[in-house]
């Protein structure tokens, strides 16, 4: 693979814009050697000058560019061998934040001078936002290592308070020695660990960390002294340097009377805000608007050290990708210097690397120093001192892909066809279409089995999406929050999909093997279960609390429906409000969900009789049911509105207000009938229709922008060929006027009973999100990028008075 596509493979996606532009400068370097090529220059080793010999022509033609001068005081005698001899000219400009570096080329007069003038701006150009860019982000991890370092000292000091592992603690003056942790001259050290220890014994040998740090030594592993405190205060230039493996030795033996004890009084000036993990008292903190104060117990302290557990993973992962963006953007620089030194035929890139090699980006070891720490913290705080447990979970490792998912995929893919052919034969062999029984089994099994359909579909859907998003290198991943290494790719989720239609097409032949004829005896009762039992089978499978079937994504969903149910007392995220608009497509699976309620319930099964129609609870559930995830969506709006004072979110939720109203208009009409009913419902879908397109289009595709550098697009796009957005937004004004089918009073075609008629509409709405679902989740990647979010925001479990 070329270096220029290894380069985009292993960008950060979200930082993309700070990378240097390799193909630009690559474009302009091929410029100049069209421009050599059509004028046949000759190189520059065989040019004479009749002013110069050869050792003067090599020491001039082969270093006329103009290097960065970080090591080079202007203000200083010495210069380099290019000043001497007068071809360079570097500046260095000081700027607010950090020194701009400009490189000037004195060759302008050569034979194509000015393609090499324009790639040494742009050279400079491209240096200079990867290098600020770099300094920003390496300031705010060294702020954000501020704060986890005096989270992890509340956190130490709450394990002790908690645990209680000495009598006399409860005191707010009860300091480190109390313990039988004896202060060093550096550090406060530790005894080593007795095997055998509990867990709620561990924390007294764990060291804890300094309040009080410094720019190049942000965690560390120690409590400082009153005494070393002002050492380190006094020092020039703020660098706190940790002691070496024999001083902490020796200082593990000093006398600890003779340094004053650090205070762990820290509880006192903090507070725990971990979340109400209950919906009951996540409604009382939102009602009586009052901060949840917890009490200091062990259920705090483990959710605490899980909170703490997520920060310090994310705050490595952000590690790893500044040292990644570092060293290829340092690769970038060192690749193009030497395309040009070829094909300029100069020798620049020795020198101007160095300069590199010499700037921030290149000699800046903060990155390193920081991960050194995090690594040594996360070992010895909550891996007890394990060094592979605490590396797999900083580093999980990449998700491999098995062979035998894509096996398995394809089995039971080609098995759902021909349980499909068998019911395609079955039907015309035994000509069931027409048979006295097609209207009974349409209204009773068909909405059972139809349930699973809708559910196969949109899985179907959702790998599509992922197939794509990995394809046009849309970070799902990060944007819905999964951990590293537990994300279902689309084999999976096909393998998923596959295997339930497997079961739901073996339902359906083995009721269609049965004799149709509506003769009450001639049906069995065994048979009629068939479909309860798979939803019984597929409920088992999401809640099985065993690690099998990607029990982690099992329970993600979970988490997200419990909060989709309970909107308005959780804080919103986007894969809680993501699944809420996945539900508001699947209005007649639920519906069905409902009838299978009142088939098994208050119907008689056994004789394939339906009476929901005739239960007047029924029909009230029947409009509840429609717009339960439109409620969902609605109150998430007014959460959202609560919490962020965003304006947007109030019409968003007025939005799925206007949505409701159509949709009890449509059922009432559905339902009732009457000139009254199709006006009103005709006119309230219409305006919800159009609401909700406008939405889509603007609003969560980002798309329709008039002044965009892509007509009547978006200034950035994921897929090159700008017609699929065209198509995909006709699509969407198409597909959402399938509810008129209701409003026209079209409920049976040719060939399709008044329930296939329904599902066809079902799917179609299932199409349209699925296509929804893409160009939403790139709308998100894209507006991440733009503003650089490459990381997921970590709640912290204390606040600091």
């Amino acid at each position: 693979m070329k270096f220029g596509k290894e380069f985009v493979s292993q960008m950060v996606q979200e930082w993309q814009d700070a990378y240097m532009d390799y193909n630009f400068l690559k474009s302009i370097l091929k410029d100049a050697q069209r421009h050599r090529q059509l004028n046949s220059l000759p190189s520059p080793e065989a040019s004479t000058t009749s002013s110069q010999g050869p050792l003067e022509r090599r020491g001039s033609l082969y270093r006329a560019f103009s290097g960065l001068s970080n090591q080079y005081d202007q203000n200083s005698p010495q210069k380099s061998s290019e000043e001497e001899e007068g071809i360079l000219s570097a500046v260095q400009e000081e700027g607010s934040d950090h020194r701009r570096y400009q490189t000037t080329f004195l060759r302008l007069s050569d034979e194509g001078g000015e393609y090499e003038l324009l790639f040494f701006r742009r050279l400079d150009d491209e240096f200079n936002k990867v290098l600020g860019f770099y300094k920003k982000k390496v300031e705010e991890v060294v702020a954000e290592a501020d704060e986890l370092s005096k989270q992890m000292n509340a956190l130490i000091t709450l394990r002790i308070r908690v645990e209680k592992p000495v009598m006399g603690l409860s005191g707010t003056n009860t300091s480190i020695a109390a313990v039988g942790i004896s202060p060093s001259p550096a550090t406060v050290s530790v005894g080593s660990t007795r095997s055998g220890k509990s867990e709620s014994n561990n924390f007294m040998i764990r060291s804890v960390f300094c309040l009080k740090w410094t720019r190049m030594d942000v965690i560390q592993e120690v409590e400082m002294t009153s005494e070393e405190n002002d050492k380190l205060e006094d020092r020039d230039d703020g660098t706190a340097k940790a002691a070496d493996t024999d001083h902490e030795a020796n200082g593990r033996k000093a006398d600890s009377s003779s340094y004053r004890p650090a205070p762990i009084s820290i509880k006192d000036h903090v507070k725990i805000t971990v979340q109400p993990q209950s919906a009951v008292l996540a409604a009382k903190e939102i009602l009586t608007n009052l901060n949840w104060d917890v009490s200091f117990t062990k259920v705090e302290l483990r959710k605490a050290e899980e909170l703490m557990t997520g920060a310090f993973t994310e705050f490595y992962q952000k590690l790893l990708l500044l040292k990644s963006y570092c060293f290829l953007n340092q690769l970038a620089f060192s690749k193009i210097m030497k395309k040009y030194d070829k094909i300029t035929h100069r020798n620049a890139s020795k020198s101007y690397l160095k300069m590199v090699d010499d700037s921030y980006l290149g000699s800046s070891d903060e990155v390193s120093r920081l991960m050194e720490r995090v690594e040594a913290a996360f070992i010895k705080h909550f891996a007890n001192g394990n060094h592979h447990k605490g590396m797999r979970t900083l580093r999980p490792t990449a998700k491999r892909e098995k062979h035998r998912i894509t096996f398995f995929s394809g089995f039971f893919t080609g098995f759902s066809l021909a349980l499909m052919v068998g019911i395609i034969v079955a039907l015309h062999a035994r000509d069931l279409l027409k048979s006295p029984g097609r209207n009974q089994y349409m209204n009773t099994m068909f909405p059972l089995y139809s349930l699973f359909g809708f559910i196969i579909l949109h899985m179907v859907m959702y790998a599509a999406n992922i197939y794509f998003w990995r394809r046009y290198r849309i970070n799902y991943p990060f944007i819905f929050g999964f951990k590293k290494g537990t994300e279902l790719g689309y084999r999976e989720v096909v393998l998923l999909s596959s295997g339930l239609s497997v079961l739901m097409m073996a339902g359906i032949l083995s009721n269609l093997d049965m004799d149709m004829d509506p003769a009450i005896n001639s049906y069995k009762a065994l048979t009629e279960l068939v479909p309860l039992g798979l939803v019984m089978v597929v409920i088992c499978i999401t809640f099985c609390p065993f690690n099998i079937i990607y029990r982690s994504s099992r329970f993600f969903l979970i988490q997200c429906a419990l909060h989709c149910i309970c909107a308005p007392f959780y804080k919103v995220t986007l894969p809680d409000f993501f699944l809420a608009d996945q539900l508001t497509s699947q209005v007649q699976a639920l519906r069905n969900l409902e009838f299978y309620i009142c088939y098994y319930g208050w119907g008689d099964f056994r004789r394939r009789t339906d009476k929901c129609n005739e239960s007047k609870v029924f029909e009230v559930f029947y409009f509840i049911v429609a717009v339960i995830p439109y409620w969902m969506r609605f109150f998430q709006c007014l959460r959202r509105l609560y919490e962020e004072k965003d304006k947007t979110q109030g019409v968003n939720g007025l939005k799925y207000f206007s949505t409701i109203v159509g949709v009890v208009a449509r059922t009432s009409h559905e339902l009732r009938g009457g000139l009254m009913w199709k006006i009103i419902a005709a006119a309230t879908s219409g305006a919800a229709m159009v609401i909700n397109t406008y939405w889509d289009l603007v609003i969560d595709w980002g798309l329709l922008r008039q002044n965009s550098k892509n007509s009547w697009l978006r200034d950035k796009l994921a897929i090159p060929n700008r017609s699929v957005y065209f198509l995909a937004m006709v699509l969407n004004v198409i597909l959402r006027l399938a509810w008129m089918q209701n409003i026209l009073g079209i409920t049976e075609a040719p060939f399709l009973h008044k329930r296939a008629l329904t599902a066809v509409v079902a799917i179609l709405e299932i199409i349209r999100r699925g296509i929804w679902n893409f160009f939403r989740l790139e709308n998100e990647h894209l507006n991440n990028v733009g503003k650089y979010r490459a990381f997921k925001s970590v709640p912290l479990p204390f606040h600091h008075d």
